[in-house]
């Protein structure tokens, strides 16, 4: 990965990273589906002039049906289930599940696309799944059930973030990342606007919740979902789903700054199993057999 891809990548994950806080700060005012029906809306009015400077809408109305589902697959659906998670999850829990995003992208490229997984992808895919299962250990089960509902539509989002980087590798290359990124954002809005409107809050949410939704829809979807689409281009969904091999670090960081959320020595020790195992699968972490090859 060369510098620049690799500015791009933590520049991404601080900002994604980032977007856990201040969902978990707006949801509870605006509710799951009519606060990402804002964000997505509020950063696809901020792409949309870009767009038309740059003169790229010609590739978005030639690829509408197949950018749409990107949008859908890849915001629509997956912010609401995390925003929905961080009604009872801590910003920094919701981003480590967030981390299984590789090794979910690696077995659908796998199934789907004929990806090649090495022995030591395999070994990450068991890493990563045991750190799965020691971080959720304790919040899944019948005594909440809210949070087992929670962990699981964290985990469904990281698979839905899977299938939207095969399927752009797959359908969408050679697109513009700034017209796959604002065109997706068009469809993942258009996609959720009727729920919105339907699951509107009696009451109008505060101006700082207001303000903390702007800065998440133009900070850390608009202008990161170009990085985002500008990695998958130049370095490949599973390298470009990397990115959530940091954003646990930021999503935690973020977390315990500015909420003062807590984090435990389970917490690290299962983030610490996830990352590793995400590193084996995505090629980051290489074995000794691996580096005399290289």
């Amino acid at each position: 990965m060369k510098s620049r891809d690799l500015f791009d990548l933590v520049l991404l994950a601080a900002l994604w990273g980032a977007s856990f806080l201040f969902m978990r700060v707006t949801v509870a005012e605006f509710g799951a589906i009519p606060l990402i029906a804002v964000r997505v809306a509020l950063a696809a009015v901020f792409l949309l002039p870009f767009v038309f400077w740059r003169n790229r809408q010609k590739q978005i109305i030639e690829n509408v049906l197949t950018i749409s589902v990107v949008g859908i697959l890849n915001s629509a659906i997956p912010f609401s289930l995390i925003a929905f998670s961080t009604l009872y999850l801590t910003a920094g829990f919701a981003s480590i599940l967030n981390a299984a995003t590789p090794m979910f992208t690696a077995i659908i490229g796998f199934i789907w696309l004929s990806q090649r997984l090495s022995k030591s992808a395999i070994v990450g895919l068991f890493i990563g799944l045991i750190g799965v299962i020691l971080l959720v250990w304790d919040k899944v089960g019948f005594a909440d059930r809210n949070i087992t509902i929670a962990v699981s539509a964290g985990l469904l989002a990281a698979v839905c973030y899977a299938i939207a980087a095969n399927y752009s590798k797959k359908y969408l290359v050679g697109i513009n990342p700034l017209a796959l990124s604002a065109g997706s954002l068009v469809g993942a809005s258009l996609f959720l606007m009727p729920m919105a409107i339907y699951f509107w809050p009696q009451q109008m949410p505060s101006l700082n919740s207001w303000i903390n939704l702007i800065i998440l829809a133009i900070a850390c979807t608009g202008f990161a979902y170009i990085l985002y689409f500008r990695l998958i281009e130049r370095t490949g969904p599973a390298n470009a789903t990397t990115v959530t091999f940091l954003m646990p670090l930021f999503g935690m960081f973020w977390g315990w700054m500015f909420l003062d959320e807590t984090i435990s020595i389970e917490t690290l020790i299962a983030c610490g199993v996830i990352l590793f195992g995400t590193g084996l699968t995505t090629g980051i972490v290489k074995t000794k057999s691996q580096q005399k090859e290289t």
